[in-house]
């Protein structure tokens, strides 16, 4: 075996020449070539830039915090500085907190080690201790890493309002820990959360999570982009519209989205089941090419998907009160009407509104 030009092992000569099967009993005989260094199966399957929307902002001033530090650290070295040892991505969930980690730990070819809040405790603080300084150190010997720790408010709550002293112990042992980390070790910690007033006060400061970036709900834009991005392998109709959909998915964070374009391929499979066969080892190649998602299947799913926003403040029902039911007040009703009610009614009229209470 030598080694190929892509550094990949290439076979140069079997015994017996014909074709061959390779076996636990097989010798193998390299020369030339160099030992392969195993990658990390989520950084070679783990998704890209390419794969996170609506977060145009946020990943941009990530990559200059996490991706620089560990790519090039003798630039912080030359100029004197030290770089940033964490980052606290904080938002709703679903909005892609996790997926943009692992994104960034894909394209820098680090090392990714998750921390789940709620796994790595334990009822005995030391097990949890130890539980930690084992992915620290981990983390140091396989850098550049990155150590993504989710739901990190059930690592770290705030001591002043915990009343366990597990917890307690466990944050003295993550501040032990980051303020351990060699400023030059190329090991990136990455905190997300949705709840980050329930951190413990000490880890929001300088020299641990410097930085602080809001990862919100998406706006008509950033919809449209994860969308795309959710919807680029599947089959539209000519009659898919995304704007539209984008426009009328306002409060949908990009697991919902997500959801949606799973569900509209499902809907897409619905309308086919009469020409499925269910039994059949597999399924006829024309109705395979005939299957495309059409804009109903779309406005379908988006019925039926439920905005995570709502999941968690219940069903929202549309009050079934009008002005004639208000007696009086004509005056505050004209006012409210022309500033609430016309806006919403009407959003395209706004600029020429405007100008005509100028004139």
């Amino acid at each position: 075996m030598r080694e190929a030009r892509d550094g990949r092992g290439a076979v140069e000569d079997t015994d017996p020449d014909e074709c061959v099967v390779v076996a636990p009993g097989t010798e193998v005989f390299c020369h030339d070539a160099h030992p392969v260094k195993q990658e990390d199966e989520e950084r070679l399957d783990g998704p890209g830039y390419d794969d996170v929307g609506g977060v145009r902002k946020q990943l941009a001033q990530i990559r200059e915090l996490v991706e620089l530090p560990l790519r090039h650290p003798k630039l912080f070295k030359t100029l004197g500085v030290k770089p940033s040892k964490g980052i606290l991505l904080y938002g709703p969930h679903g909005t892609g907190k996790t997926l943009l980690a692992r994104a960034i730990a894909a394209e820098s070819g680090a090392n990714f080690v998750v921390i789940n809040g709620p796994e790595i405790m334990s009822m005995m603080a030391g097990q949890s201790k130890d539980n930690l300084r084992k992915v620290f150190a981990q983390a140091e010997a396989q850098a550049p890493s990155i150590i993504f720790m989710d739901e990190i408010d059930a690592i770290a709550p705030n001591r002043e309002k915990t009343h366990g002293e597990v917890e307690r112990r466990v944050v003295s042992q993550l501040l032990t820990l980051m303020d351990g980390l060699c400023p030059r070790a190329q090991v990136m910690v990455i905190g997300a959360t949705n709840r980050p007033n329930s951190i413990d006060p000490a880890l929001r400061r300088f020299g641990r999570f410097d930085k602080e970036i809001d990862i919100g709900v998406p706006d008509e834009v950033d919809s449209l982009e994860i969308l795309r991005i959710n919807s680029k392998d599947m089959p539209l109709s000519d009659d898919v519209d995304l704007e539209r959909i984008g426009k009328d998915t306002h409060g949908f964070v990009g697991a919902d989205l997500a959801a949606l374009c799973s569900e509209a391929a499902f809907q897409c499979i619905r309308q086919k089941m009469d020409v499925l066969d269910l039994e059949a080892d597999t399924i006829d190649v024309e109705v395979l090419n005939s299957m495309s998602v059409i804009m109903d299947d779309l406005v379908h799913a988006k019925e039926v998907t439920k905005p995570s926003a709502l999941r968690e403040t219940g069903l929202v029902e549309v009050p079934k009160v009008s002005w004639e039911d208000v007696g009086g007040l004509e005056d505050v009703k004209l006012e409210l009407q022309e500033t609430v009610q016309y806006p919403v009614e009407h959003p395209g009229n706004r600029g020429r509104e405007k100008t005509i209470y100028h004139m």
